[in-house]
């Protein structure tokens, strides 16, 4: 080849870069604009829920009545198989179509939940958001399928920083969720793009993203084996949790399932269960989100037991069919676990807490540098080090499990090899998963011709 020959496909490639960006830039900030109006209401209604519920204790009362009503709103909308938060990722990976109508659906559902006292977030919930409103951009921008899966990355970290104020790692979130280990880099500049645009717009309108002072962070010098070691037993610990947590999400499901087959009774049933337990304890802390008690465990103070309850708490309201998101209830898990269990080994209770809401939310999502960043956007960068090392253990010790059942491993967590799927997942993956290096497959005919 000629080096004229190789200076006109440079030139090409650089044209061709150069309009995809353009491209990118203009629909993804479309898009961020959209999902940004969206999640800032989103994020005010939620607001006026927790407030109002805080204000009328006895609304509680209504929650089995509202497990029916969202129920039966996602059966008129003929969405009754429930696509959540995994449709959103399978739709990112081109595996399924994500509808308009999950975005209005999802925003009453979780409403009603948090207004009620049901136990959720709103994360997961701000993404099905955000993946729903951009989806109908595919068809109006002839958009191929594999860019319809950027613009769904891009619906999803714009509803993420939208509600969290953290578009850096809403960006990188929406790109590492999708598939553990095979992260779609040719989305991080559209994510980035609305995801930023996301947060602008919900900070012109009033909408405060989450920070948290953190105390007692340890010195990172000659003398910090002490404290390393004790953030690798917290980071141990937490992967622990997180394992415990989304096999109770889970199995909390699967038990209603099977013991109340008709899907209203079971809304009703798990609503009478959670304000059973709510009167019984004697307190609303387990009620909602939870800020207010993350914001506690910052200041060093948590129950030993909260995020136990907590667990359970979510469990049964999601399983019922309560909508909302998981994301913000491993959050107060790992705040309150490392803020008593840090203080037991040593650290300080608040450190503990930022530790601990970090490798919980790693082991739960298997997003390991998503979850670094967000430590630098929610805590700053005094204590990186320390979180980055808890982050990276719990990210290996929590198994090829988290919240979403949909996602998928490419790589194994011990070697940097295919992750061995079983004969099912195989099945479903072989159409998702990226395929082998060109490269590698030339050079395994070559050898074969060489044998011959």
């Amino acid at each position: 080849m000629t080096a004229e020959k190789r200076e006109q496909i440079k030139n090409n490639t650089y044209v061709a870069l150069t309009l995809g960006f353009l491209k990118w830039a203009v629909i993804a900030v479309i898009v961020g604009v959209i999902v940004g109006l969206a999640g800032t209401a989103f994020s005010k209604a939620l607001s006026y829920a927790t407030a109002y519920r805080t204000d009328n204790k006895l609304i509680i009362l209504a929650m089995p009545i509202a497990g029916v009503v969202i129920v039966f709103l996602y059966n008129v909308m003929k969405l009754s198989r429930d696509p959540g938060t995994n449709n959103i990722i399978k739709g990112a990976r081109s595996e399924e179509k994500v509808s308009l109508k999950l975005a209005p659906l999802i925003f009453a559902a979780t409403f009603l939940t948090h207004i009620t006292g049901g136990s959720a977030g709103r994360e997961g919930a701000a993404l099905q958001i955000g993946g729903s409103l951009a989806s109908p951009f595919g068809k109006l921008f002839k958009l191929d399928k594999e860019d319809t899966s950027i613009l769904i990355m891009c619906g999803m970290a714009a509803g993420f920083s939208a509600l969290f104020g953290t578009p850096v790692a809403a960006a990188v979130f929406a790109v590492e969720v999708t598939i553990v280990a095979a992260a779609q880099y040719s989305a991080l500049v559209p994510c980035m793009v609305s995801g930023v645009t996301a947060a602008v717009i919900s900070k012109m309108l009033g909408a405060e993203g989450e920070s948290f002072i953190v105390s007692g962070i340890p010195s990172f010098n000659s003398e910090a084996a002490p404290s390393l070691l004790r953030v690798t037993v917290l980071g141990a610990a937490c992967a622990a949790v997180s394992v415990l947590f989304c096999a109770a999400i889970h199995e909390a499901g699967r038990l209603y399932a099977k013991y109340i087959k008709n899907v209203y009774i079971r809304a009703a049933a798990g609503g009478l269960i959670v304000v059973a337990l709510t009167l019984l304890i004697g307190t609303t802390d387990y009620n909602g989100a939870g800020m207010d008690v993350i914001e506690r465990a910052f200041s060093g103070r948590a129950f030993f037991l909260a995020f136990a309850v907590k667990i359970i708490f979510t469990a049964l309201t999601l399983g019922a069919g309560f909508k909302g998101g998981e994301i913000v209830p491993s959050f107060f898990v790992g705040a309150t676990f490392g803020c008593a269990f840090g203080g037991l080994i040593g650290l300080s209770p608040s450190f503990g807490a930022a530790v601990g809401l970090l490798a919980v939310f790693c082991g739960v999502t298997n997003c390991p540098f998503a979850t670094i960043i967000l430590s630098i956007e929610l805590f700053g960068a005094g204590g990186f080090v320390y979180y980055a090392l808890a982050i990276a253990i719990s990210y290996m010790l929590s198994g090829y499990r988290g919240l979403y059942s949909a996602q998928q491993f490419y790589q194994s967590k011990l070697k940097p090899v295919r992750y061995s799927f079983n004969d099912e997942e195989k099945e479903q993956s072989e159409t998702t998963l990226p395929p082998k290096s060109p490269r590698k497959q030339g050079s395994k005919k070559k050898r074969s011709r060489r044998r011959k």
